[in-house]
């Protein structure tokens, strides 16, 4: 995996803060394969419950980790109750490594 402890941690304090106690952040993507160089940041943030503001608060986590990281391009999906469930979804449920 190409994050670091720091930047693992990092991300899962951002999302904690920003969607309560029982958020799950999954990172998936080109970053959980090290021989692979760049590539953005792809997180999905699991939340039990469908949030008021789904957009603004995608935006937000995207913001704060991208400002973390250091302008990194980071994007995030949204897996809740409630949400429409595209292919994307399965595959970082699948595929991701719980930070």
């Amino acid at each position: 995996m190409r994050l670091s402890a720091e930047h693992a941690h990092l991300i899962r304090a951002q999302a904690l803060e920003l969607a309560g106690a029982q958020a799950r952040v999954r990172l998936y993507g080109s970053r959980l394969h090290d021989h692979l160089r760049g590539g953005d940041v792809d997180l999905l943030l699991e939340l039990p419950s469908l949030p008021a503001n789904p957009a603004l608060l995608a935006a937000q986590l995207a913001g704060r980790v991208s400002r973390a990281l250091h302008g990194r391009k980071v994007d995030v999906l949204i897996d809740a109750p409630g949400l429409k469930q595209l292919p994307i979804h399965q595959i970082a449920r699948s595929q991701g490594v719980l930070l």
